[in-house]
C-alpha cells in the first residue's frame, strides 16, 4: 500500500474530510497509552497495520492476528491445515512474510505443527508481540500518520 492508496492518509490530507464519525479523539489518544489500547480498539489495529504496511513490515501484525484466529480452531483437522499454511507464509525460512524469531522457537514449531495444539505458535506470537511493542509501535505514534490523524480529529472536534 503506498501513501496514496492509503485511505487513512488520504483522509488526513484532504482537510475537507472527517474521520469516520466513530472515530473518536478519545479512541486515538488511547492508543499512545499503551500497544494493549492500540490493539484493543476497534480502528487502532486497522491503523496500525496500514502504517505498518507503508514500512514494509506488516508481516508481524498479520501474523499474530493469524495466531489470534488460529487459537480458535477446535477442529484437528482445521487446525492441522492452518498450522501448516501459517509455517509456509511465516516461520519457513525465505517464506513470503518470514518473522523475525530465533531458531529454537522455529525447530520447536517444525516439531508441533506434526500434531498441533492451539499453543504450538505462542511463543513465535509472543516474540512478534514484543518486536512490535519495543521497535515499530513507538515509530507508529511519532509517524506523520498518526500524527495528522490526531491534529486532523482534534481540529474536527474543536
Amino acid at each position: 500500500m503506498n501513501r496514496r492508496n492509503c485511505w487513512i492518509c488520504k483522509m488526513c490530507r484532504d482537510e475537507s474530510k472527517r474521520p469516520p464519525s466513530n472515530l473518536t479523539l478519545e479512541e486515538v489518544l488511547q492508543w499512545a497509552q499503551s500497544f494493549e489500547n492500540l490493539m484493543a480498539t476497534k480502528y487502532g489495529p486497522v491503523v496500525y497495520s496500514a502504517y505498518l504496511k507503508m514500512e514494509h513490515s506488516d508481516e508481524n501484525i498479520k501474523f499474530w492476528m493469524a495466531c489470534e484466529t488460529y487459537k480458535k480452531i477446535d477442529s484437528r483437522w482445521s487446525r492441522i491445515s492452518r498450522a501448516k499454511k501459517l509455517y509456509r507464509i511465516y516461520i519457513q525460512p525465505e517464506s513470503p512474510r518470514e518473522i523475525n524469531i530465533d531458531s529454537s522457537t522455529r525447530e520447536m514449531i517444525i516439531r508441533n505443527i506434526q500434531e498441533p495444539t492451539q499453543t504450538c505458535f505462542e511463543e513465535a506470537q509472543k516474540t512478534v508481540y514484543m518486536h512490535m511493542v519495543m521497535d515499530s509501535y513507538p515509530r507508529f505514534l511519532k509517524s506523520e500518520m498518526y500524527q495528522e490523524l490526531l491534529k486532523t480529529i482534534q481540529a474536527n472536534n474543536s
